[in-house]
């Protein structure tokens, strides 16, 4: 019987004792309310052939009921003599007596009299022993949370039942057959000791947010089939010293009970960052926590069969001891998935939901660079809503298309109310970047069109690369850098003015110039060099300053070369603006019209020009 038990019982006990209680106490109360008389006005009744019964009660009173009416009344004894002698004593005669003028009546006294009576009298001490045990059953499972307080809170699953393996991970073929060989460790660790060879420690799983840190160390427990325990980095520290380096002690002996096995700390930089730049200097708790983390990885025999698997985003503000061989021995890379990765991910994703014949999840993929499987798992929802919403029995591509807006900036602003001049400033300006784009052979084809308002941007021009890159030439980022002046270039052009609905376009193109300087070597001038050194703070993990390691001349030159590269890229976009006006004009009165234009519908418009696809500079 557990203590939750006992306490409900407790209350049950006193409950039925309060009841009991109040019911006695009730009938006293009704007894004691009757009208009082004494033994006299007894005498006096019977003489004047008033009384028809009186009743001897158990608590040696008397119960005195008259012949006319229901009034009743208590009398007690004066004396201890029977009530016939004491009534003759006060000049009753025996024919008022007798048994046809007054019933004398003895009441046999009720077995649950007593206990009742004692009760009354006993009720405080049990109220108050009920209490006190009451408080010492809290205060004893007060102090096992207290003793317990030390212990660790991962969550154990036994992997009998897997719901996750590597058939539910896609988009990271070489990081499962890396953990393949985690797994196989674990299946049959003798065929690799028998060769001398050490099972591996510690599995450090590194990649951006959203790329399935989580889901593929649950994968590899699904696949092992062995116990797998949970626990997240900051579920060690606590305010008081001392608690999470005992909390990583009863982990690993936990684990080391149910080996073979595999411990997952998500977030592993919440308590392995860098020793030595807290607040508290080297002994606050953190780093004591780091510190037995240290021990406890590096005392394991070769015969545990435990692996830990730890997830991070950032691992350069990791501590080097928890990185070496010996801890952490191998490091997989989950890296933002490529077109391919994203076309299986999507594939797991839309399992059991209906679509459309015509949808193209190659399409989708295509037009989803950088997007990671968070990222593609929230757009098929968001696709499966927007059907819902349009009272649809299946997922179409066009809700494909706009969850990815919808995902990307926001939903539309539709009921946005607009003047008709700043919606034809909105229109020219948009239309502006895509003209430029398309007249670029560097640049990437337009997707979109839309003055239709998404997050804090009036209008959007959507570009679709062909293909993922991973490397970007200088002519590409030129092209960007024109792309996006295109459209300051058509207001400039068409309203002999400009607004301020440039101002993001004038930040990124700003921010990739001085990258292209600063970072990027593509500077004549400058020369392949790097200036500036970033620092972080390990705490914030950002970047928060950074250091001129060069005079105030070479920051001169920077500042030159970067308005260099700014106002060649606004030569060429004002020069093709200038040149395409009527494909401008025609865009823009499009847009107007229709509010959004797709690429199908662009290119009937616009043609891109033939040297478009052979790579051929168009920008002269």
């Amino acid at each position: 019987m557990n203590s939750r038990t006992q306490s409900s019982y407790l209350i049950y006990f006193l409950l039925i004792v309060a009841v009991v209680t109040m019911l006695y106490m009730g009938v006293t109360q009704n007894k004691t309310s009757e009208q009082a008389l004494t033994i006299n006005q007894v005498a006096q009744a019977v003489k004047d052939g008033k009384v028809a019964r009186i009743v001897i009660e158990p608590e040696d009173s008397l119960r005195v009921i008259y012949k006319v009416g229901t009034e009743e009344g208590v009398a007690y004894k004066e004396i201890n003599a029977t009530l016939v002698e004491q009534l003759i004593s006060l000049g009753v005669s025996p024919e008022n007596l007798s048994s046809e003028n007054v019933k004398i009546e003895v009441e046999a006294p009720s077995q649950w009299t007593g206990v009742l009576s004692s009760l009354i009298y006993f009720l405080p001490i049990l109220f108050m022993g009920g209490v006190l045990w009451f408080i010492f059953r809290q205060a004893q499972g007060s102090n096992n949370a207290a003793m317990s307080f030390g212990k660790s809170r991962a969550r154990m699953f036994s992997g009998e039942h897997p719901t996750v393996t590597f058939a539910d991970v896609a988009g990271a073929e070489e990081s499962k057959q890396e953990l393949a060989e985690i797994v196989e460790f674990l299946k049959e660790p003798q065929k690799f000791i028998q060769l001398g060879a050490r099972i591996p420690k510690g599995v450090l799983l590194v990649g951006p947010p959203g790329t399935g840190k989580t889901l593929l160390a649950k994968a590899v427990s699904g696949e092992a089939g062995v116990p797998f325990f949970s626990i997240s980095g900051s579920e060690f520290v606590e305010m008081f010293v001392g608690v999470g380096a005992s909390r990583v002690r009863d982990l690993f002996e936990q684990a080391k009970r149910h080996s073979p096995c595999i411990i997952f700390v998500d977030e592993i930089d919440a308590v392995g960052r860098q020793r030595g730049a807290g607040l508290g200097g080297s002994h606050d708790e953190r780093e004591q926590t780091l510190n037995q983390m240290l021990v406890e990885m590096d005392g394991f025999d070769t015969d545990t069969n435990v692996i830990i698997i730890a997830a991070t985003n950032r691992p350069d503000i990791l501590d080097p001891a928890l990185l070496r061989p010996g801890r952490f021995d191998r490091r997989v890379m989950l890296d933002r998935p490529d077109v391919k990765g994203r076309e299986a991910i999507l594939k797991v994703h839309v399992k059991g939901k209906p679509l459309e014949p015509a949808v193209d999840l190659a399409s989708v993929a295509r037009g989803t660079p950088g997007f990671v499987g968070a990222d593609l798992e929230n757009l098929v929802n968001e696709s499966a809503i927007l059907a819902a919403r349009r009272n649809k029995k299946s997922i179409g591509q066009s809700e494909m298309e706009e969850a990815i807006e919808r995902v990307v900036m926001g939903p539309e602003r539709k009921s946005r109310l607009i003047s008709e001049e700043e919606k034809r400033i909105i229109a020219y300006h948009e239309a502006g970047h895509a003209i430029v784009a398309n007249a670029i052979s560097e640049a990437d084809p337009v997707q979109k069109v839309t003055i239709v308002g998404r997050g804090q941007a009036g209008g959007v021009t959507w570009f679709r690369p062909d293909e993922d890159r991973i490397l970007m030439s200088r002519k590409k980022m030129m092209a960007t850098l024109a792309m996006a002046l295109g459209g300051r270039a058509a207001e400039e052009l068409i309203f002999d003015d400009i607004t301020s609905g440039a101002s993001n376009d004038i930040e990124q193109v700003t921010r990739m110039a001085r990258s292209m300087v600063t970072r990027l070597g593509m500077s004549a001038e400058m020369g392949t060099m790097t200036y500036g050194q970033k620092e972080e703070m390990i705490f914030l993990g950002r970047e928060i300053s950074e250091q001129r390691d060069y005079s105030e001349a070479v920051a001169q030159q920077i500042d030159r070369e970067v308005r260099k590269i700014v106002e060649e890229a606004n030569k060429v976009a004002r020069a093709l603006v200038k040149k395409h006006r009527k494909q401008l004009e025609l865009i823009a009165k499009k847009l107007l019209e229709v509010e959004s234009i797709n690429r199908e519908d662009f290119e009937k418009l616009v043609p891109a020009p033939s040297g478009k696809k052979s790579g051929t500079p168009q920008v002269a």
